[in-house]
């Protein structure tokens, strides 16, 4: 017998797919990605950082117990966050669309970490 999916796994599987889409998009176009975050110098760590994102979303998706690649994506984070933080530098004439790309990141950060936390079966 097929379970439903609980609000966490709904949840999980919501990162998953936002992670492909953001993967997408910084995997295909890593030089637009970065200008729009302030990070033009970095196409290829973005391009890079796209994959990743790739490859965790399917894997929490695909997996019987994502907890695991849920907390691939919040290692992710920390990846992200480091390069973030590099492009907060007075050194970056775009800091400020660096510090805007942070903002509207976090919360999806607290919801990587959040649902890492909690038991999961899909």
């Amino acid at each position: 017998m097929a379970s439903t999916p609980n609000s966490t796994t709904a949840m999980a599987r919501g990162l998953a797919w936002f992670g492909i889409g953001l993967g997408a998009a910084e995997l295909l176009a890593p030089r637009r990605v970065g200008k729009a975050a302030g990070l033009a110098r970095h196409p290829h760590l973005i391009r890079l950082f796209g994959a990743r994102e790739i490859l965790s979303g399917i894997a929490v998706l695909k997996s019987t117990d994502p907890s695991a690649w849920l907390w691939s994506r919040v290692a992710g984070d920390a990846l992200d966050g480091v390069l973030l933080a590099s492009g907060l530098t007075r050194r970056n004439p775009a800091r400020g669309r660096t510090a805007l790309a942070a903002l509207l990141v976090a919360p999806v950060v607290a919801l990587d970490y959040l649902y890492a936390r909690k038991p999961l079966a899909l």
